[in-house]
């Protein structure tokens, strides 16, 4: 097994866990739906709601539910392609893609287990501003879509210029 998948599937069996735990608490003992409960303060609460759109409540209107597990699963399949085209040794890409497949198959679960849609419960922010309500598959899929980012730009950086001997004497001016 490479350093890769020693990384990969426990990201993504523990990212998956930790989200249907923690959503199946926040369903036993956040109710009624949309009640706050202070954690620390009013800057951390958790207050249980159900998000039948995707992320920042975009919706498809009727179709949001099946329409997003659609796009799940397409999203899903990029990162299988993402992750095997990856290095054996670029443990970094493998943590990001595990985290996002991770948080993907785990709002897909919640989202095909339910009507109602994602069930999310962290509250985030203050008297007069307040983030979206988000669960930790969310939390995953920002953090490994930074994660990513990060190390596809990084990879960008010390990538060799594609340009041939010919096109290098043209595009420079002479030395003197």
């Amino acid at each position: 097994m490479t350093r890769k998948a020693a990384l990969f599937w426990p990201i993504v069996v523990g990212v998956v866990i930790t989200d249907f735990a923690t959503k199946q608490l926040a369903v036993a003992h956040l109710t009624p739906p949309y009640v706050p409960h202070d954690v620390v303060g009013h800057f951390i609460r958790f207050t249980l709601a159900y998000n039948p759109g995707a992320a920042f409540s975009m919706s498809l209107g009727s179709a949001s539910r099946w329409g997003f597990a659609t796009l799940a699963i397409v999203a899903l399949f990029a990162l299988a392609m993402l992750y095997r085209a990856a290095p054996s040794n670029d443990v970094v890409q493998a943590v990001a893609i595990a985290l996002i497949a991770g948080g993907a198959l785990g709002n897909l679960i919640d989202r095909v287990r339910s009507a109602r849609g994602v069930s999310d419960f962290v509250d985030i922010g203050t008297a007069g501003w307040r983030f979206w309500t988000f669960n930790a598959a969310d939390a995953a899929v920002t953090g490994g879509a930074v994660l990513l980012a990060w190390t596809l730009w990084r990879h960008g950086q010390h990538a060799a210029p594609l340009e041939s001997a010919d096109t290098a004497n043209i595009s420079r001016p002479p030395s003197r």
